[in-house]
């Protein structure tokens, strides 16, 4: 009986074997299953993103998931080789403050960077190019990395530590996470792609801003402003430059700039030679640095660019010529720009570049149709309203004959007199109204010469001050007092361009009462206590030398006005 009852007992024991073998098999297909399904889900996720840095932590954090590991981060290779980003999971930002500056590329991470392949380790430290880790740093054994490849570039690395449960990462570990970097260079470049393409949207959106400001007649200084600080925000730069080119000379001049350390550049006049703006100039197109302050190309005053780093300058010009360049730089420390961000650069500075040779030819014909109405107006008064004063002076001289009274004659010699007077002012504003061509006889007149002056300050002001001229400036201002009136008037506009950030200027010059007035204001910042001042010393000279003097202090309503007076020799 006890040998019948163990004969039965043994095909029952045989029986429980095969069924925990088989409960092992179906969980492993279960859990195969499962992490084939968390995998399909993975891939799914990592594909939804279209903001390229929450791709990349996402991917990250489902590789973590997915092969069960404690900590994971994900390296983007910059285009010197090295780690540009660094994009951990598992330490808490406390802990990354203590441990301090991020990896660059070195030892075990930048095995993977030299040698693009999967490599999967026991124990981390046991591998040659293991460099240990810095003070603070978790301890970390079992690894596993792959390479994330866009485009058949390698676009960075994902790196696995700690298995948890202590075992080590599997061939089904890497396996799956080959899988998972593959689907996120997908993810990676479709994200990329449509940064790029929001990145066009917005450079196109404000090329259209400042065009149609430019062309509805905005004054050129602030479209030129809006210009620089939309490309400032774009690129996400520090600071933005704009150097105009200075015409007849190889000087450059930076007229307007926005962001950390702009005063370093608005109002400075800088050589082509030995700067980066001078660079992209000679090199006919962009030129880019990972460190302008110690770009060997930059020889003049590298102190203007002090705590900057990555930069890049693209020329501003058309068929017709450079206008200038624009300069952009990010802080020491932050990422080069990349192509996708400098790709559109000179596109933008050459619509740049032509809207303001549209505005400027926009400009010339409203000038030129000013000029046909003084034309017009001079022609009128010589052949109208000069013939019929001199008719009445005429009629004026005949009838004396036929008076008798002395205060009457005396009345009508000073009616005369006057008329004179009158046809002399006149024909005067004649000659101002045509000043726009002056001869070899006339170039040396003060209208002339003024309206000269005024014309050369445009450029620079980025607008066209009102000039207002009264009284007999052309015969009554001695040739001395006349130079010395259109050095002050050049002077003083000189100073609104580089100093007031006005965007209207007004201009006269008024012969009365045996004086000359020199009037310059503006609507500008106004003027301080200190730095303009000094620059004003000359003018302060010459006003004095003549026996004048000069006063300046806030406009009526706002900015800043000068007045130059000084007076004329009696004849």
């Amino acid at each position: 009986m006890e040998e019948q009852r163990g004969a039965g007992h043994l095909p029952q024991l045989h029986l429980d074997e095969l069924l925990d073998e088989l409960q092992i098999r179906i969980d492993a297909i279960r859990g195969t299953r499962d992490r084939l399904h968390s995998l399909l889900e993975a891939v799914l996720s990592v594909g939804r993103g279209l903001e390229v840095p929450q791709v990349l932590q996402h991917i990250v954090e489902t590789a973590v998931t997915l092969v069960d590991a404690e900590y994971g981060a994900l390296g983007v290779i910059g285009a010197d080789g090295k780690l540009d980003e660094f994009l951990p999971v598992g330490i808490s930002e406390e802990l990354r403050r203590r441990i301090g500056d991020l990896p660059s590329g070195h030892g075990l991470l930048g095995e993977l960077i030299r040698h693009p392949v999967p490599l999967r380790l026991r124990e981390l430290s046991d591998h040659a190019a293991s460099s240990g880790f810095p003070p603070q740093h978790p301890p970390m054994h079992s690894f596993l990395g792959v390479p994330i490849r866009v485009r058949e570039r390698v676009f960075g690395n994902l790196y696995l530590t700690e298995k948890r449960g202590g075992a080590e990462f599997d061939a089904e570990d890497e396996v799956v996470l080959s899988t998972l970097a593959v689907a996120a260079g997908v993810a990676i470049e479709n994200a990329r792609l449509y940064e790029e393409a929001r990145l066009r949207e917005r450079w196109l959106a404000a090329s259209s801003e400042f065009t149609s400001a430019l062309l509805s007649g905005t004054p050129e200084a602030h479209v030129l402003q809006l210009m620089i600080e939309r490309a400032r925000e774009i690129t996400a730069s520090d600071i933005a430059v704009v150097d105009l080119v200075v015409a007849e000379t190889r000087e450059l001049r930076g007229d307007f700039a926005s962001g950390d350390g702009s005063q370093a550049h608005q109002g400075v006049s800088i050589p082509r030679e030995g700067t980066l703006a001078g660079a992209a100039l000679d090199e006919g197109g962009l030129v880019t640095t990972t460190d302008v302050g110690n770009d060997p190309r930059v020889r003049f005053a590298p102190e203007r660019w002090k705590g900057m780093g990555p930069a890049v300058a693209v020329p501003m010009g058309t068929a017709e010529g450079i206008r200038g360049v624009l300069v952009l730089a990010r802080r020491s420390g932050r990422s080069v720009f990349s192509e996708a961000e400098t790709a559109p650069l000179p596109g933008f500075a050459g619509q740049t570049a032509l809207a303001l040779e549209l505005a400027q030819r926009r400009r010339d014909a409203e000038q030129m149709s000013v000029l046909e109405d003084r034309d017009r107006i001079a022609r009128d008064l010589h052949d109208l309203a000069i013939q019929r004063l001199f008719a009445t002076g005429m009629t004026l001289q005949s009838a004396q004959r036929f008076v008798q009274h002395p205060q009457a004659i005396e009345r009508l010699t000073r009616a005369v007199d006057d008329l004179d007077t009158t046809i002399k002012i006149i024909r005067s504003t004649i000659f101002g109204l045509r000043a726009h061509e002056p001869t070899a006889a006339e170039g040396s007149g003060l209208r002339v010469r003024t309206a000269q002056a005024v014309q050369e300050a445009v450029p620079a002001l980025g607008f066209t001050p009102a000039l207002r001229i009264e009284g007999l400036v052309d015969t009554a201002v001695p040739a001395a007092v006349a130079d010395d009136a259109t050095a002050v008037l050049s002077e003083a506009l000189a100073n609104i361009a580089r100093h007031a950030r006005a965007s209207t200027a007004e201009a006269s010059l008024v012969v009365h009462g045996g004086e000359l007035l020199v009037t310059v204001s503006d609507n500008g910042v106004g003027i301080g206590s200190v730095g303009r001042r000094s620059g004003l010393r000359n003018l302060t000279e010459r006003a004095e030398l003549l026996g004048g003097t000069l006063h300046v202090g806030p406009g009526t309503g706002g900015g800043t006005r000068l007045e130059w007076r000084v007076p004329l020799p009696t004849s």
